[in-house]
């Protein structure tokens, strides 16, 4: 993406005032796809057994947070080997000003997630009509 209208956040570059997750559980960060056209940035998430009741999405100071719960199974008896882990989803995105805020939506459909982030009116390219003399 040229023009960096949103950017994977690393933890570890947030400002000492923003907190780290404090939840319990695994968190798995969620494999993201985004695509960019001249209105919109579209970003599909990928988390399996994620229903729509059970994420969150929250933009605060242009820092997009996407928090997927899952509920772990219980099973009864002595453990005797695990190779599959279950856990949440976990994944921060930092958005600048060219994206319009208030219009950001989101669906949920068979575990995958889809944001849609329409540009600013400031940042949709248009042509200039070029007038005769």
């Amino acid at each position: 993406m040229a023009n960096q209208e949103i950017q994977v956040v690393d933890k570890k570059e947030l400002s000492p005032e923003s907190a780290e997750i404090t939840r319990n559980g695994v968190y798995f960060t969620p494999a993201v796809d985004i695509f960019e056209n001249s209105n919109e940035l579209t970003v599909v998430v990928d988390m399996p057994g994620i229903n729509s009741e059970d994420v969150e999405v929250d933009l605060r100071e242009n820092i997009l947070t996407i928090i997927g719960d899952t509920k772990a199974e219980e099973f009864q008896g002595q453990e005797l080997l695990t190779e599959y882990r279950t856990g949440g989803y976990y994944r921060t995105f930092r958005v600048n000003n060219l994206i319009d805020h208030a219009k950001i939506a989101a669906s949920m459909s068979d575990g995958v997630l889809t944001l849609k982030l329409p540009k600013s009116e400031k940042a949709v390219p248009r042509k200039i009509p070029v007038a005769c003399d």
